[in-house]
């Protein structure tokens, strides 16, 4: 039996990079897939293809986890869509990368609102259908950067450190329901979002700070979530796994 047969997964930013690698593994693995995006259409419904292909079933939705009033219809929607929500990954984000004398505050209030507040939104409303059913497992993508800092990502790591306390703090408030709410830390990926680090001469340089002296790829941060998407975690909640190569 696959791992999460039968169970139906809600990814945010799941379009490409991180939550797309994520969206694939967990459909392998027998989930139906609810996944949202703002970018590209085409690329929303190719990988909306992929997955049907697994012989699941996945639905795109357009929705921006930063909204609020967004996130309660989405929400809403995949409960009458697909029966219920067992598994939210909390992956939609950006990166705003500059020294902080030169980050406007129009800048960290949009890190904040896509990175940290995206996830009490869509958090918010899964877990009362979590409640319901007594079972779900919240997933929220953090970085090594929320646990260690890094010059220039001040914005960046203050949303992800805020993730970090958050998951931790909601872990222990439902517990009880059997609920698990963990987080993911990873290191350099290479996604679209950081493919500039590889420009030129670049990557050496951030390869030195990297004990495994490579970047990651998606695919292995979408297998500590299948691990804590399933049963394999069943005792682990309010935990932060650092997927980063030994950097932390």
């Amino acid at each position: 039996m696959k791992l999460l047969e039968n169970k139906t997964a809600l990814i945010t930013g799941a379009s490409r990079g991180i939550g797309e690698a994520i969206a694939i593994k967990f459909a392998e693995q027998g989930a139906n897939i609810a996944f949202t995006y703002l970018s590209s259409d085409e690329r929303a419904r190719a990988l909306e293809q992929k997955l049907t292909a697994l012989g699941v079933k996945a639905k795109a939705y357009k929705s921006d986890a930063a909204d609020y009033a967004a996130s309660e219809a989405l929400a809403n929607d995949v409960i009458k869509e697909f029966g219920g929500i067992d598994i939210c990954v909390n992956n939609a984000g950006i990166s705003r990368d500059n020294l902080l004398l030169r980050v406007t505050p129009e800048q960290w209030d949009e890190t904040m609102q896509a990175n940290l507040k995206s996830v009490y939104n869509l958090t918010r409303q899964v877990i009362r259908p979590m409640m319901k059913n007594r079972a779900g497992s919240i997933i929220n993508l953090s970085s090594v950067v929320g646990v260690k800092g890094n010059p220039g990502q001040s914005a960046y790591a203050a949303s992800k450190a805020g993730i970090i306390g958050f998951t931790k703090s909601i872990a222990q408030e439902i517990g009880s329901r059997n609920i698990r709410v963990n987080a993911i830390a990873p290191g350099f990926i290479e996604t679209d979002m950081t493919h500039y680090l590889n420009d030129g001469d670049g990557g050496g340089k951030w390869f030195e700070k990297i004990p495994m002296q490579r970047f990651g790829k998606p695919e292995e941060i979408a297998n500590v979530a299948l691990f804590l998407a399933s049963d394999m975690s069943s005792y682990v909640t309010g935990q932060v796994i650092s997927t980063c190569g030994g950097m932390n």
